[in-house]
């Protein structure tokens, strides 16, 4: 398992943070996801690092790209 968190600036609402959690859970590898708003915060734990690239490419997808922090 590996944990890794990303800011992700155009966070602004709770809308925002719920479409996250629905799209990443959705991915395969994907163990959890948890998504803040204030923080603007996106933390994510998966399988195995691999998993990592298909994260951040989902959130480019959908208008929510994260910066690893």
């Amino acid at each position: 398992m590996l944990t890794q968190t990303y800011l992700v600036s155009n966070i602004s609402c709770s809308h925002c943070t719920h479409t996250i959690e629905r799209e990443l859970k959705m991915l395969d590898g994907v163990q959890s996801v948890r998504a803040e708003e204030q923080s603007k915060h996106v933390t994510v734990t998966v399988d195995k690092p691999e998993t990592l690239q298909t994260v951040e490419g989902m959130l480019r997808e959908i208008d929510y790209p994260g910066t690893r922090i």
